[in-house]
């Protein structure tokens, strides 16, 4: 479904304010997770499901009353009548961010095959670039979540009430971050600078969890969630530039896949190491090697996004050449 939401906001957003766009939907999206939690711990077991099942009855019928189908027409840099959720930049430019970027053959009619969802990731660097960050990054994250709770108790003797507090800092951080910074950032920056950073920020929270000396260091940890919330965003905005209007939630949706078999694999891997570990027969005394472990694959996609951010500098400034030359 979120895939969904990123078609239609790029559908409805020119293309130079969509990691704004991007970032205030995940922020929403945060801002619901941080609400539910805490709405969670007022009601009892059984009637969560039953609020559960309303609000998202609620959210279907708002869907179907408010919003109007966009019909897969997509806004352009020179669109004059859209941004409807943000306002337009009074930026000026030679060259619209569509005009620099590779361009994917229009899909066609009828249901895509594996074969066209595989052409459509390796149509271009920034589409398989995003693919393989997108790849290692959920790896990391989802194996960090497998194994923090039973690190995190196992060091410093945390119990689910303090997991579920740090849970919704970073949350709160997450939420923050999304609505607040990187809506002011991302036209400044763009969406490749703001992914470095983000990955950066992610390495530092993995790391300090991994290497965490105190109790009070995990909080410490969950404050770079502010720069870590930028990867998402950040990537379904490279997306969306990189294909074509009648291809974006084909596009989100590949993206979307391709993190939830990162969120497969990540408990796959990460649950016995992570009690290989913790185990009193381990074959060493850390007990943050596995979180270090999940950090080592968001490295791996920071590694990526650099190589990434200079192969489209280059090909950037020959296309320029290029164009100056005809």
């Amino acid at each position: 479904m979120h895939c969904l939401c990123l078609a239609y906001v790029a559908d409805h957003v020119r293309p130079r304010r969509r990691a704004a766009a991007f970032a205030l939907l995940s922020g929403v999206s945060a801002a619901g997770f941080v609400s539910g939690t805490l709405t969670a711990r007022f009601l009892a077991t059984s009637s969560t499901f039953q609020v559960a099942a309303a609000v998202a009855t609620a959210a279907a019928l708002y869907l179907r009353a408010f919003l109007p189908d966009s019909g897969g027409v997509s806004c352009s840099d020179d669109d004059q009548a859209c941004d409807p959720l943000l306002q337009a930049s009074s930026s000026s430019a030679s060259s619209s961010d569509e005009e620099l970027s590779p361009r994917l053959p229009p899909h066609k009619a009828g249901l895509p095959s594996l074969s066209d969802m595989l052409t459509l990731l390796t149509g271009s660097l920034a589409m398989s670039g995003a693919a393989t960050i997108t790849f290692f990054y959920s790896l990391g994250e989802h194996g960090l979540q497998t194994a923090l709770l039973y690190y995190l108790k196992a060091q410093f003797g945390y119990s689910k009430d303090e997991f579920a507090n740090l849970l919704l800092i970073v949350g709160a951080a997450g939420m923050l971050s999304q609505l607040t910074v990187m809506p002011i950032l991302a036209p400044i920056l763009g969406e490749e600078i703001l992914l470095i950073v983000g990955l950066l920020g992610g390495c530092t929270h993995v790391f300090l969890y991994g290497i965490a000396w105190s109790y009070w260091v995990p909080y410490l940890s969950a404050a770079f969630v502010i720069l870590s919330a930028f990867v998402h965003p950040s990537i379904r905005t490279n997306v969306s530039k990189n294909v074509a209007s009648n291809e974006q939630g084909i596009a989100q949706g590949c993206i979307s896949g391709i993190s939830s078999f990162g969120g497969i694999l990540g408990p796959l891997i990460f649950t016995p190491l992570t009690a290989w570990v913790l185990s009193e027969t381990g074959p060493f005394n850390f007990k943050g090697f596995s979180v270090l472990c999940a950090g080592i694959c968001t490295v791996i996609a920071f590694i990526i996004s650099l190589r990434m951010r200079g192969a489209q500098s280059s090909a950037c400034k020959k296309s320029i050449v290029q164009q100056e030359q005809a």
